[in-house]
């Protein structure tokens, strides 16, 4: 079993794939820079009309077909094994890059925006199919490593093509023949790569594809309805696109209009934020435990913003330099000399930071589309995903256009403007889906207070469908630890005193926490807390109890009590035990107390242990069973 996600490098299940997207994403971006570089320069003389006027219509035809065809794309992921429609596309992508020769070789516009629409095309029929294959080609443990992999791939092949693409029209005197060489050796590679992709099962094999594009796109829109984590995840990976469309096209202009710089200051730019990025991707598993964590998701937006607001502080430096190359006072910098002026250094230190918080930002979002969307319907979700990542990238590029155009702002301006719009989307989503805030505060405080070693959990809990979870309860934290290492949303039981602690109290409704007490202390709580729990099960969540009813004192296991008898008796759902390991004495921890009040721990930092066991049927579980469980995934590690 790798550990890591570098070690799926070497696996087939999951290498030949990232391979075959990451050529895919690597020619679309070199042919259409080549192309934009042809409608800027040649335009005119191909009888292509204005500039201007050819490269909107060049952006237009790559970005029509994920409207057009996104949704179609989706029922055919769904209904087909996905390697051979891989394949299929693959071979799609060579006679395109046959066409986009003939027009290289004719000097033909019109053959070339034909190529690049067929290219968007292609686009978008294989979105669906990279992103669903995902969940059957990995475990689940490796589902945020795989993301990071693969957006690791793709943005390094979004530089270069643009880079390449750009170099083989405007550096070489034929360009045309070069590039026509490199898109059509790519698309060969690309499809060799797409032969040896494992085959992975329809999903849905009984579908009706529906081809009218309309209708289809509303249908594959409605496959959203009532997933509320998978809709804002999808809203939150649009307007991802959104920010980094207005920051990689704001880019090349910002270098030379803001920075004095020349076309090696922009490389160098795209440089930074797109390394960023992919530092940021590969990141997320470490960080994540190699789970699930949406708790990055806000870590992300906040990098995001305040690194956006640092760039727009760090002008005044950059922009002496620049009028000086405007008033003909001054050369365009090159590179070197751009990381040699003063404030270089903060500049470049932010576009890479921004791109690493995207990175966080972006990453677990797509794994949990494909976590929480039903198996039967992910390639529509993310062909829904795609529509509304189109959609956002127009809505950039219209605000940009507006901006920059009659409100009169500059690039600087436009940045800060984005960052202060990311702040207020991010609390939009935030606050209707708290689970992103409760997960970076689980995340942030127990990165701080321990260093944990999960284990078992992605195995044992499932993805879907109800479960209780029973553990011993060493801390105050206990359920906090807890809930961070379940990649699922988890309702605890919890004493109603601790329940109505002021401040606190806001978190733990927010986490769906359900208040219980004593039949001595008030039995009609207890009543309506029975009743709740039941229901939460009924919905397919995941309940959590400490069936030892308190803390330990001593740090051994106490008896576990009949309650966990009483809810699987009207319910007899899997029950997953579980264990802290190492808890005892740790921050948090009553050990040393004779009074039950926290003291300065011994132990700050501590290594623990969370284990999972494998479920035990609902119908066969007793207390004694899962305390015996429990005592044992734990140990001699109290």
């Amino acid at each position: 079993m790798p550990h890591s996600q570098f070690a799926l490098l070497g696996q087939r299940r999951f290498a030949p794939f990232l391979v075959a997207q990451t050529l895919g994403a690597l020619n679309d971006h070199l042919f259409k820079q080549a192309l934009l570089v042809v409608v800027a320069v040649e335009a005119v003389a191909l009888g292509g009309g204005p500039r201007g006027l050819s490269a909107g219509l060049a952006g237009a035809l790559f970005l029509l077909p994920f409207f057009l065809f996104s949704a179609i794309a989706g029922q055919w992921a769904e209904k087909y094994e996905k390697a051979r429609s891989i394949r299929r596309i693959k071979l799609l992508e060579i006679g395109i890059a046959v066409l986009a020769a003939l027009g290289f070789h004719l000097d033909s516009l019109p053959v070339l925006l034909a190529a690049l629409f067929l290219l968007g095309a292609q686009s978008a029929l294989f979105g669906p199919l990279k992103y669903a294959i995902l969940p059957q080609a990995l475990r689940p443990e490796e589902l945020t490593g795989g993301n990071g992999m693969v957006e690791t791939g793709s943005v390094l092949a979004i530089l270069v093509g643009t880079v390449v693409g750009g170099l083989l029209l405007g550096g070489f005197e034929h360009g045309g023949f070069l590039a026509s060489l490199a898109v059509l050796s790519i698309a060969v590679a690309g499809y060799i790569a797409a032969c040896f992709v494992p085959a992975a099962p329809a999903n849905a094999p009984q579908l009706v594809i529906d081809p009218h594009p309309l209708r289809a796109t509303r249908a594959t829109l409605a496959t959203l309805k009532g997933k509320r984590p998978v809709l804002n995840s999808v809203l939150g990976i649009g307007w991802f696109f959104f920010f980094g469309a207005l920051f990689i096209t704001q880019l090349p202009a910002y270098a030379t209009t803001v920075l004095g710089g020349d076309t090696t200051v922009i490389a160098l730019l795209l440089a930074l934020f797109s390394l960023g990025i992919a530092a940021g991707s590969l990141l997320c598993e470490p960080l994540s435990r190699r789970t699930v964590e949406i708790g990055l998701v806000p870590l992300g937006a906040i990098g995001m913003t305040a690194f956006g607001i640092d760039l727009w502080l760090a002008q005044p430096e950059a922009r002496a330099h620049a009028l000086q190359v405007a008033a003909g006072a001054a050369t365009a910098l090159d590179w070197r000399g751009f990381l040699a002026t003063e404030g270089s250094g903060r500049i470049a230190t932010d576009l890479a930071l921004i791109g690493v918080f995207g990175g966080f930002f972006i990453v677990p979002l797509f794994a949990l589309v494909q976590q929480r969307a039903p198996r039967e319907q992910l390639a529509r979700v993310i062909a829904a995903s795609n529509i509304v990542n189109a959609l956002f990238v127009v809505i950039a590029a219209g605000l940009a256009l507006v901006l920059l155009g009659p409100a009169g702002l500059s690039i600087p301006e436009l940045f800060l403007v984005v960052a202060v719009l990311n702040a207020a989307a991010a609390i939009h989503i935030f606050s209707l889906v708290p689970e992103f805030l409760l997960r970076f505060i689980m995340w942030l405080l127990t990165m701080v207070m321990y260093r944990i070693d999960i284990r078992g959990v992605e195995e044992h809990i499932p993805n879907d469908g109800p479960a209780l979870v029973v553990c011993n309860h060493v801390g105050y934290m206990d359920a906090l630890l807890l809930g961070g290492a379940i990649p699922r949303p988890v309702r605890f039981v919890m004493y109603y005193r601790i329940f109505q602690v002021p401040v606190m109290n806001w978190a733990f409704r927010a986490a769906g926490c359900i208040p219980i007490a004593s039949a001595k202390d008030d039995p009609e709580l207890m009543r309506r807390a029975f009743e709740r729990i039941d229901a939460a099960l009924a919905d397919g969540e995941i309940v959590g109890i400490f069936p030892e009813g308190g803390l330990t004192r001593d740090g051994e296991i106490a008896t576990f009590r009949p309650g966990v008898e009483k809810i699987l008796a009207r319910r007899p759902v899997p029950v997953v035990p579980m264990a802290l390991k190492n808890v005892w004495g740790s921050l948090f921890s009553r050990r040393d107390s004779r009074l039950g009040r926290m003291r300065v721990p011994r132990r700050f930092r501590a290594g623990i242990g969370i284990e999972a066991g494998a479920p035990v049927p609902g119908d066969v579980a007793t207390a004694a069973l899962l305390e015996q469980r429990v005592r044992a995934l734990r140990g001699d590690a109290a």
